[in-house]
């Protein structure tokens, strides 16, 4: 496939920490006592934590901070399994850590690890499963399948939506499960559908599934 853009690339066991860290630490601290300071926020400490080891993107601490959030807030068991495994390396026909990954050997085993989903093994197979719903690209969630045309082929390379833009994908020969913008130029051009298994969908608001007291 062509050569993939430069990636934002977070290492594996800090991501799987620093991830950690966001979504549990607000829980976590005591309230200030009256009068004192106010404690860093979540996303700071997360965001200093990267910055100490050298992993935040530039130019955009902005963006970055927006990146946390969007994870801290939406993360799903599948997404933060999907985490966990950045910096493992690609190899083709890979379907585990131990192994490597390719894109749909990555997307399989983490479906099937997070919520017992068995996708097919080749990424054109999981765009048509039964029983995956279509998505729109401004309706993606983070859990949702996307897919590109990256070998002249539809469907050809499939990755999992993690929020803000961002999907995680094993992506070639030579590189390692990361983290990549899907609005830059590579990407949006190749880009050609997504798909939600029911399992991650959004459930529907109770107003939509309870009948009103007294009423059948």
């Amino acid at each position: 496939m062509p050569t993939p853009p430069p990636a934002l690339t977070i290492a594996r066991p800090v991501a799987a920490a620093a991830l950690a860290l966001a979504m549990g630490l607000a829980a976590a601290q005591p309230a200030p006592p009256a009068g004192a300071a106010s404690a860093p926020a979540a996303g700071d400490a997360v965001l200093e934590l990267l910055r100490e080891r050298g992993l935040l993107p530039t130019p955009a601490h902005v963006e970055a901070t927006r990146f946390v959030q969007q994870v801290r807030e939406s993360a799903s068991e599948l997404v933060m399994t999907a985490m966990n495994f950045l910096g493992v390396p690609y190899r083709r026909g890979g379907n585990s850590a131990e192994q490597g990954f390719d894109c749909s050997g990555f997307t399989r085993h983490v479906f099937e690890n997070s919520i017992g989903l068995v996708l097919p093994r080749r990424s054109h197979e999981q765009a048509t499963q039964a029983g995956l719903l279509p998505v729109k690209r401004d309706e993606l969630k983070p859990g949702d399948l996307v897919f590109f045309n990256t070998m002249r082929r539809a469907f050809s390379h499939v990755g999992i939506y993690v929020g803000d833009g961002r999907f995680i994908h094993a992506p070639a020969t030579g590189g390692e499960v990361r983290v990549e913008d899907m609005r830059v130029a590579y990407w949006q051009r190749r880009f050609n559908g997504a798909r939600r298994a029911p399992a991650v969908a959004p459930a529907p608001a109770a107003a939509a599934t309870d009948a009103a007291p007294g009423r059948p």
